[in-house]
């Protein structure tokens, strides 16, 4: 049990890692628009699992229409709405913004898993989730407390535009609050089925998608008289290398990673390991601004970190075990 829940620990933290490659896809070709890098994005995706769909094959044809169709919607809204609601906030508000409001995420799902599976995956006690919770809460505001005053200070910022990529930023977090939790279903539902399986099919499902979106979006900006130039952009060579590393590091291998830690930790607890996707983003950030974090964000930074910590620790209590102790 303890070295599953450490091995599970281990693979979230891997996905978070290559997650927060995702962050830097738009600080790196601003000059793209948001959809083309979501539709791009995972066109990439789907076309990397066509390999790995023919070698996982003889498990691919074991999966019924039913899941084919789950694979369908979480490829749907947690990958291409996801991404084009973050991508759009990153070009709206920087980096560090859309990355903390991304990273209320272990607050979110953590709250939501424990109202929603607790009779699956036992309930994490509320006494012992809360000091954890409360310092992931008090790190992230205490990051964006430092982005928000540095806003403040920059007499160009745009102030309509910040808060539209906030919005945007909002909008990504429900998406992904919604994505873990039905994933997990289903690999809780399925324990015999693989999780580099199921990661291969959501990759299979993104690609009819992203395809259309690809040609929807090409009509729609020919019609519409953009100069923008279709179908690769003015940097096709950064456009397509940068894709593609992040639809194989990030989407198919951050996702089997992910689906990893779903099947060895309660949901509870493996949504409060999406910050070390907000951590990493953070790093990449800062790195890509040449710049240190200050003081106020290093608090925060630590703060995350040992909420983190603190959630690793708690066991759930099977929900029959936590009413006869009410009693």
């Amino acid at each position: 049990m303890l070295r599953g829940m450490w091995m599970g620990t281990l693979y979230a933290l891997i996905a978070g890692l290559l997650w927060g490659l995702v962050f830097v896809g738009p600080l790196l070709v601003p000059e793209y628009p948001a959809a083309l890098q979501s539709v791009g994005r995972y066109l990439a995706f789907g076309l990397i699992a066509l390999p790995l769909a023919w070698l996982d094959r003889a498990a691919l044809r074991q999966l019924s229409r039913a899941d084919w169709v789950e694979a369908l919607k979480l490829a749907a809204i947690g990958n291409l709405l996801y991404y084009l609601c973050l991508a759009s906030a990153i070009q709206r508000a920087g980096g560090p913004l859309p990355t903390m409001i991304i990273g209320t995420l272990p607050v979110v799902i953590a709250i939501s898993a424990n109202l929603r599976n607790a009779r699956r995956d036992g309930r994490l006690p509320w006494p012992r989730l809360a000091p954890s919770l409360a310092l992931i809460a008090a790190g992230i505001a205490c990051v964006n407390q430092a982005e928000l005053a540095a806003l403040r200070a920059d007499a160009g910022a745009d102030l309509g535009r910040y808060a539209t990529g906030a919005l945007l930023a909002f909008g990504a977090v429900a998406c992904w609050t919604w994505y873990p939790l039905r994933n997990a279903d289903w690999l809780r539902h399925h324990p015999g089925r693989s999780p580099r399986t199921w990661a291969t099919a959501q990759g299979v499902a993104t690609l009819p998608l992203a395809l259309a979106g690809y040609a929807v979006l090409w009509l729609a900006m020919a019609a519409g008289g953009s100069g923008f130039p279709m179908p690769l952009g003015p940097r096709p060579a950064v456009f397509i290398a940068l894709m593609a590393a992040i639809g194989l590091f990030a989407s198919w291998f951050g996702t089997l990673c992910w689906n990893e830690a779903s099947q060895r930790l309660p949901t509870a607890l493996a949504g409060q390991l999406i910050v070390f996707e907000t951590l990493a983003a953070l790093s990449y950030a800062f790195f890509l601004r040449r710049q240190f974090p200050g003081p106020q964000t290093l608090l925060g930074i630590a703060l995350l970190v040992a909420g983190v910590a603190w959630a690793t620790r708690i066991k759930p209590v099977p929900v029959e075990l936590e009413a006869e102790r009410v009693q």
